[in-house]
């Protein structure tokens, strides 16, 4: 019987969510707490990577964590961003987010349509001229920097913020039935956390390929995964496992 799950991901901003259906129609307490946090690196250690931004014309965002980071960091090294800079964004969302440092001019913003990096490349081929920076976590996937050297495109990676574990006080209850993970991080910070963590009958879930993977490669067992052909997303097959599990 499952009654009380932990979501390790912050609380929905709208009472719309699904998860909220979930605990009314299955009866469930759902706590949202994420297992890992993101936060800046400071302009030392920036500095160390020995990075000039004003050297390049072009930013490339991959989410609004990036945005953040960049602008405020920025902000802190008295840089002043020539109105020039182009800025070369995963979505549309993630694009008029930069409406929030930045006014925001069309002909100097571009995204890509279906939220997946490779998308944005043929943007960035029409302007290969542009020396890209592109700020990234200290865990990131070099696939996308492998094909912009593919298509001979300057570019430069600069850390800039880093994901971290979400320390758990010692007072934190920690009774839960079910634990849902979305990355890889979040396992790390389970086991980081509670170094003699004992599965049995707790149920985990994941949402991802590598996040099961991750449940798996860390000797756990793993009850639940999505997407699946039937279930695209974490909230629906959550949904028909708390059915089959409380009946």
């Amino acid at each position: 019987m499952i009654k009380k799950i932990l979501v390790s991901q912050p609380r929905p901003a709208s009472e719309r969510s699904p998860y909220f259906d979930l605990e009314r129609d299955h009866n469930v307490e759902i706590i949202f707490r994420p297992f890992i946090k993101v936060e800046g690196v400071s302009p030392k250690e920036f500095r160390q990577q020995r990075i000039s931004i004003l050297e390049h014309t072009a930013i490339v965002f991959s989410s609004r964590h990036a945005i953040d980071h960049f602008f405020n960091l920025c902000k802190e090294m008295r840089l002043n961003i020539p109105e020039d800079m182009k800025y070369f964004c995963i979505t549309e969302t993630v694009a008029l987010y930069i409406q929030k440092y930045v006014q925001y001019r069309k002909r100097k913003i571009f995204f890509g349509s279906t939220g997946k990096i490779d998308d944005l490349l043929p943007q960035m081929v029409k302007h290969k001229n542009e020396k890209y920076f592109i700020p990234t976590s200290n865990v990131h996937n070099s696939e996308f920097f492998d094909l912009l050297d593919s298509k001979k495109l300057y570019h430069t990676e600069g850390i800039m913020y880093r994901t971290v574990s979400n320390e758990f006080r010692n007072d934190e209850p920690f009774d839960y039935d079910m634990i849902i993970f979305f990355s890889p991080s979040g396992i790390q910070s389970l086991m980081k956390n509670f170094p003699e963590f004992q599965q049995g009958k707790i149920a985990i879930g994941t949402f991802g390929p590598t996040t099961a993977k991750a449940v798996k490669d860390a000797g756990l067992r793993l009850d639940l995964e999505a997407p699946t052909p039937e279930y695209p997303s974490i909230t629906s097959a959550l949904d028909d496992y708390l059915a089959r599990m409380n009946g």
